[in-house]
């Protein structure tokens, strides 16, 4: 009997699920030695891992430039106040808000919150707001009210300027429409204290 013969004998003995599972190794052993298409199957798994990693340093790079703009902004605020002469007043604070957009350039600041307090420290080291000021022209603390600081930042009679800064980065393209705004927005805050340049103390006229 040929070699043709007895496959076809054997054919005719083997059981259905036998022959299923002979027809399924076949086509197993044909798709391990096909390659034809191996490249194209490689990058379809590779392409959306690169690509989220690429859109991932991205999204990174700018969160931080953003973040590195948020520190320079809050702290060239309290700067600014502090080498002032005599007392300030709202309309020189609101100014502040001006500098701020403008040191974020080319990013426009969402939602920004601007905080400017004046904190006096008496002779028994105790802070406490002599005024303060935020963006709406409403003062977010009482005057009298008791602050916490650094220890090292606790001279007795002296004076602080803090200036707080907080603005919300919403993520542009890495999963931004799949996410609520909750989720795709980060809130960046940075706070800075300094002492003032001339004489004891810095006021505010009408805060």
């Amino acid at each position: 009997m040929t070699e043709s013969g007895r496959k076809t004998h054997d054919d005719m003995t083997m059981s259905p699920a036998s022959r299923v599972l002979d027809r399924v190794k076949q086509l197993g052993r044909a798709f391990r030695d096909a390659r034809s298409g191996a490249g194209a199957v490689e990058f379809a798994i590779l392409a959306p891992i690169l690509l989220m990693l690429y859109i991932g340093a991205f999204e990174i790079t700018v969160g931080m430039s953003v973040a590195k703009r948020a520190s320079r902004a809050a702290g060239t605020i309290a700067d600014l106040v502090t080498q002032t002469q005599g007392d300030v007043n709202k309309a020189k604070l609101d100014a502040m808000k001006s500098v701020a957009s403008s040191i974020f350039v080319p990013y426009t600041p969402n939602n920004l919150k601007l905080k400017i307090s004046g904190i006096s420290i008496s002779a028994a080291g105790v802070p406490t707001i002599a005024w303060s000021w935020q963006q709406d022209g409403t003062k977010p603390y009482g005057v009298g009210a008791v602050v916490t600081l650094p220890a090292d930042l606790k001279n007795p009679s002296s004076f602080l300027v803090h200036a707080e800064l907080q603005v919300d980065h919403k993520l542009g393209m890495f999963l931004a429409n799949t996410m609520s705004a909750t989720t795709s927005t980060i809130q960046i805050s940075r706070d800075f204290y300094f002492r003032q340049r001339l004489g004891d103390k810095i006021g505010c006229s009408d805060c």
